[in-house]
């Protein structure tokens, strides 16, 4: 076999051998079905029960308990910049941003489209070589969330602790960060990450968001592009009972 190469790439990254084995392997028939998994119905109960394991076995990694919503996802993570505020920024209401890097300001702009936004930390004067100090004074009165970039591969900066924002609804891109270190997800109202950097291949969008703030979401924006009228939350035909794989 050719020697594998070694990838520092920021992303997409390299997958571990054993799991492009295995992919190798069911590629022409997955798990003795006589049909590839890239052929099935995305409605067949092979792909439902995979789905369902896949989203079970993510939220035990990140020891989450019951409460919690999984949803996989296209458009990259750069769509959750605008379905975020799309969601959950109201009329009467101001998104925080904390602004680290790049991603995280394109997140901003995305929110300035859509409705009120405030800058609640910053450290753009300072070419993005730190991180900037986040004061919950700093936060907008009547918020509808704190969002921050954990992690910025780009300029090389990331929280090493998780920001406190009392009981505003904290949000975070978390691609260059999730399943790469240990972290109290619990502090999060919502989280989404690329798949690309520590998840898998390009091309996938993870997007984890608590039950009880998801109720919230709004009602007025089409359906497609709501959280809460996602297949795999409100599936358009009657999922089967999970069995796991044997």
């Amino acid at each position: 076999m050719t020697k594998r190469l070694y990838n520092f790439n920021a992303g997409p990254a390299a997958l571990p051998l054993e799991v492009l084995r295995q992919a190798q392997e069911e590629l022409v028939d997955y798990r003795g079905k006589g049909i590839s998994l890239l052929e099935m119905s995305h409605r067949s109960q092979t792909v439902e029960e995979l789905n369902q394991e896949t989203q079970q076995l993510l939220l035990e990694l990140l020891d989450l308990p019951s409460g919690y919503e999984v949803l996989f996802m296209g458009g990259g993570a750069s769509t959750q910049f605008a379905l975020l505020p799309l969601n959950f920024l109201s009329d009467n209401q101001t998104a925080n941003y904390a602004l680290t890097g790049s991603f995280a300001e394109k997140a901003y702009k995305e929110a300035s489209y859509v409705g009120q936004t405030h800058v609640a930390a910053s450290s753009k004067e300072q070419n993005w070589h730190c991180i900037p100090a986040f004061n919950e004074t700093n936060l907008a009165p009547n918020s509808a969330y704190v969002h921050v970039t954990l992690n910025n591969t780009i300029e090389g900066s990331r929280y090493n602790d998780i920001p406190t924002v009392g009981s505003i609804p904290l949000v975070a891109d978390l691609t260059s960060d999730l399943l790469s270190r240990k972290l109290d997800m619990r502090q999060f109202a919502m989280i989404y990450a690329g798949a690309q950097k520590n998840l898998g291949p390009a091309g996938v969008t993870v997007v984890i968001i608590r039950e009880d703030w998801l109720k919230q979401a709004s009602k007025n924006i089409p359906e497609i592009l709501r959280y809460d009228t996602s297949p795999q939350i409100n599936p358009f035909i009657t999922l089967r009972p999970f069995t796991p794989f044997t």
